[in-house]
């Protein structure tokens, strides 16, 4: 059974596509079945800056080119379980943003990732709030501190 390292830096991207809407992963964890929506991202890998993480894991989850992603990131607490493993950190969040709509689909994933994989979705802010089942729970609060951050780099 997968175990993932409990202190291992992970990122995550907000994708957001020419329409405003944001890409979503469905993703059903094998040992509870609980079934959630999560932006794209994943672990550092050693070495790996937040940054290139976050550039890669977009690429490999998604197939959107990983140079759409901004060098602007907040910090969101997580708190949630995987393959039966509570984990409790906080993660980078970084924007990415498309014109247009783009179609997104998986280029490498590992074992786990294709086991616990069920689709993806391009959804509005006001479909997100209808969501019950998000992780994070409050991801609209991340995607407003970025659109904040961006202002004031403006």
């Amino acid at each position: 059974m997968f175990q993932a390292p409990q202190d291992r830096p992970a990122v995550r991207i907000v994708c957001v596509d020419g329409a405003g809407r944001i890409l979503l992963l469905r993703w059903r964890d094998p040992v509870s079945e609980r079934s959630y929506w999560e932006p794209p991202g994943g672990g550092l890998d050693p070495g790996e800056s937040p940054l290139a993480a976050a550039r890669r894991e977009l690429h490999e989850e998604t197939g959107l080119p990983g140079d759409a992603v901004l060098d602007v990131s907040v910090p969101v607490d997580r708190d949630f379980r995987w393959y039966g493993v509570h984990y409790s950190k906080v993660e980078p969040f970084y924007l990415a943003r498309f014109q247009g709509t783009v179609a997104a689909a998986p280029t490498a994933f590992t074992a786990e990732e294709n086991e616990s994989y069920v689709g993806n979705g391009w959804f509005t802010t006001e479909e997100i709030s209808g969501l019950d089942d998000i992780e994070p729970p409050h991801l609209l609060d991340a995607l407003d501190a970025l659109d904040e951050l961006m202002r004031k780099q403006r």
